[in-house]
């Protein structure tokens, strides 16, 4: 098992811990990824003192936890090996035993046995996370998955689904009462992504000073299907020849679609007007140099790079799926378009670049709905009063 402190870099002091109510927060791993990026955004955004945070990762961490700017957040991977690993409960057994936390965070469907652990090592609370549906039940219906949702629901006391779309089907499919769940959408660090006064130039990748730049930020994984957006530019240059030397693409992200998606543009003789630098730690910075965001997913719950194009005053063409129209309202703030439909993005691509006034008033709508209902301010209240009711349900029972 691995450990670290941020800040220290020492074992975590349980006497200082207790002092504050401790939330422990179980993922699968802290990685680069838009449901790791809520986590260390909430931790962040709480004011200091208010509880002591723990994150344990069922596998390991990366250079990601340097995100946490706060100080003394313990951080545990429990290395859990590739399939059936029955011995990485008894390490969650244990730790859970040591750390003796108020309330217990799972997130997602590789953690959902965390809840059974956690209720038998006498963890008084147990709220569970919905971010987004398992790549392999993107839709939510396979038997065994629900069966599994349906038993764990009995050590769980409290829902968090990040759409309404989550929440729906968690109270229609798997049953769980309806006064369990609370949506809490995600919120963005406004002050960090912002529009640019005038498009920022990019030195590894120079664009023509007239160039639409398309771009898109995410894990390159089946899921969030890049090359959907990979075959639209195609077709959009190859029926558009006139507009060759003005669109550009970036693909942001790592992962097992990225070979592939570097060969889908060989192959077609675009490769000249991409750019695929895989992990980047200046997202902010490049999202100032798209005229365009798109995100091509199968299935989402509700989309952080959606918000963070949104802040940054970008009109957003999105696949109609999950969460996603939660944010995009077509024909205001961007466009929704089929999953696994290249033909479709190529056409709403096609219109914003032969319209530039639509593309920019949808930029600054989106910029609007951002200051008005996804600030940090509000997603970090609405979590702090999950916790705090639940802390408080103990205490009336004192």
């Amino acid at each position: 098992m691995k450990y670290i402190n941020t800040g220290h870099g020492n074992e975590l002091s349980l006497d200082n811990i207790q002092s504050e109510p401790l939330i422990v927060h179980l993922v699968y791993r802290l990685d680069v990824g838009g449901m790791e990026n809520g986590i260390v955004n909430l931790i962040n955004n709480m004011p200091e003192g208010k509880y002591n945070h723990v994150i344990i990762c069922m596998t390991y961490f990366t250079d990601f936890y340097k995100r946490i700017k706060v100080n003394n957040v313990g951080i545990y991977a429990l290395e859990k090996k590739e399939g059936n690993d029955i011995s990485v409960y008894f390490k969650l057994f244990r730790l859970f035993r040591k750390l003796k936390p108020a309330i217990l965070h799972t997130r997602n469907l590789p953690t959902l046995e965390g809840a059974l652990v956690g209720a038998l090592s006498g963890v008084p609370f147990r709220v569970h996370g919905e971010h987004g549906r398992d790549i392999y039940d993107i839709d939510g219906k396979r038997l065994k998955y629900a069966m599994l949702r349906k038993f764990c629901d009995l050590f769980i006391n409290t829902y968090i689904s990040v759409s309404r779309d989550l929440a729906g089907w968690l109270v229609r499919n798997i049953g769980v009462k309806q006064d369990k769940v609370v949506q809490i959408y995600n919120g963005v660090d406004s002050n960090r992504f912002f529009p640019a006064t005038q498009r920022v130039k990019i030195q590894e990748f120079p664009c023509p000073e007239d160039a639409v730049v398309i771009g898109t930020v995410g894990r390159m994984q089946t899921v969030k299907d890049q090359l959907n957006l990979v075959r639209a530019f195609i077709l959009l240059k190859n029926e558009n020849p006139e507009y060759e030397n003005t669109i550009r693409l970036i693909l942001i992200g790592d992962g097992p679609l990225l070979d592939e998606a570097r060969q889908i543009l060989r192959k077609n003789g675009v490769e000249h007007l991409a750019w695929t630098p895989g992990v980047r730690n200046d997202i902010a910075r490049i999202m100032q140099s798209l005229d365009i965001f798109v995100l091509p997913s199968l299935a989402e719950g509700i989309s952080n790079t959606i918000l963070e194009a949104m802040a940054s005053g970008l009109p957003v063409i999105a696949t109609n799926v999950g969460g996603n129209p939660e944010l995009v309202i077509n024909g205001e703030n961007g466009c929704l378009v089929p999953a696994s439909s290249p033909e479709a993005i190529k056409e709403k691509l096609l219109e914003y670049i032969e319209n530039k006034e639509s593309m920019k008033n949808h930029g600054i709508s989106a910029r609007k709905q951002i200051e008005k209902n996804f600030t940090m301010a509000v997603m970090t209240n609405k979590y702090m009063k999950v916790y705090d009711d639940l802390l408080n349900s103990r205490d009336d029972k004192r």
